[in-house]
């Protein structure tokens, strides 16, 4: 155990995670927290921060209600200014807010596009220059970022039609190797885990509280593994990725798909 905790525990540590507050955010917030990080939690639902953290307390760790929208760039700045009073400077970054807009290209509108690359794409970018600046600022020579992205920024959509989401992961993937090779020098690794189907708001009706049946038949049909992924199963590679092992670990995606890019 004490080999693992070397490995890939995360004492000391402080992790700033954005979208915490449901989803594939809130278990890497999980699984940073289950690795030993301080976790600040950024998210608009307050409410649900507020419970989360009171879970990852439990656990023994330190965690912050961060309520913001990441879309200002002003609220990003106090995002991090109230971690760092609270918990400490911030040495690992996850950006998992995101959200995608569901219409055909023909007829996405402008607002919704832009709605899309506000979230998943220009605050993702925004995000990691304030959290590279404050590291510069200080003298660290070692930093994560992380993006929770999408196998869809590694191949079109078949399931849905959701152009503006499509063409955000595929920025967020280039973003992802073009940072990665730019603050190699500084210590800073840069990487995207991109998971396929879960179980998430973005895929659940919320009249059923399950995946509508015809839409789950298409998602398993594309997944070799034959099922849609579960939301504890992406914390490995999150925690990976945060952790001490994977020092050399850059400017990569690592998709959490159940085969799905391996067609």
């Amino acid at each position: 155990m004490d080999y693992l905790d070397e490995l890939f525990g995360l004492k000391d540590k402080v992790a700033l995670v954005t979208g915490a507050s449901s989803g594939l955010g809130s278990h890497a917030a999980k699984a940073l927290a289950k690795a030993g990080a301080s976790v600040a939690l950024v998210a608009r639902r307050e409410d649900r921060l507020l419970a989360l953290a009171e879970n990852l307390s439990k656990m023994g760790v330190r965690a912050l209600s961060v309520p913001a929208d990441v879309t200002e760039n002003s609220q990003c700045e106090r995002i991090f200014d109230e971690t760092e009073s609270r918990l400490g400077p911030v040495d690992i970054l996850l950006h998992g807010a995101g959200i995608a807009k569901l219409r055909r290209a023909e007829n996405h509108t402008r607002e919704e596009w832009d709605t899309v690359m506000a979230i998943d794409l220009t605050a993702a970018f925004e995000l990691s220059q304030i959290f590279t600046n404050r590291l510069l600022g200080r003298g660290q020579k070692s930093g994560r970022i992380i993006y929770l992205s999408s196998v869809m920024g590694l191949v079109a959509n078949s399931v849905h039609r959701c152009v503006s989401y499509q063409a955000a992961k595929h920025g967020v993937h280039g973003l992802t190797k073009q940072l990665a090779i730019e603050w190699a020098k500084y210590g800073i690794t840069v990487n995207a885990v991109a998971p396929a189907y879960f179980p998430t708001e973005m895929t659940i009706d919320p009249a059923t509280g399950q995946i509508p049946e015809e839409m789950l038949k298409r998602m398993e049909q594309f997944t070799p593994m034959g099922r849609t992924g579960l939301p504890e199963e992406i914390e490995t590679a999150v925690v990976f990725l945060a952790s001490p092992a994977s020092t050399y670990v850059t400017g990569t995606v690592v998709p959490v798909d159940g085969g799905w890019t391996a067609w």
